[in-house]
């Protein structure tokens, strides 16, 4: 693994905590009913997708970690593609999050918008990885 690979997944690691307190979070919303978070269907769903968008995209990050160093790309595009998917692990969940922040929301907020942007920044950033890979081994 490569000095960049381990720095990258340290990071990723470090992170892990926030997702567990969202977590947290979604289940003291359950049991608190002053919380009013099960008043809201649409609200539910979005944190509940927010939460598991985070877990499961720090996971692909951590794996994409370790395909970049096998990938034959320029560096700049190496770090797109290390960066994309850990970027997305971040705007998606927030989008999710913070579209929905009024308990009696019936429509998500302008921070719908993150969303879209998480989820470009995954596709570019496995995309490249994905080509980077697919053309030979790294010199």
């Amino acid at each position: 693994m490569t000095r960049e690979a381990r720095t990258m997944a340290g990071i990723i690691l470090i992170t892990v905590p926030t997702i567990q307190y969202g977590g947290y979070f979604l289940l003291t919303s359950l049991r608190d009913r002053s919380s009013h978070y099960m008043d809201n269907a649409l609200r539910q769903n979005f944190f509940r997708a927010g939460h598991a968008h985070a877990g499961v995209f720090v996971i692909l990050s951590l794996v994409c970690q370790v395909l970049a160093d096998a990938a034959t790309l320029p560096p700049s595009l190496l770090w797109l593609a290390r960066l994309g998917v850990p970027l997305a692990a971040i705007l998606l969940p927030m989008g999710f999050f913070l579209s929905m922040t009024s308990p009696t929301a019936t429509e998500p907020n302008g921070f719908i918008s993150l969303i879209y942007f998480g989820a470009a920044a995954l596709a570019v950033s496995v995309l490249t990885l994905g080509v980077g890979l697919l053309r030979g081994p790294a010199m």
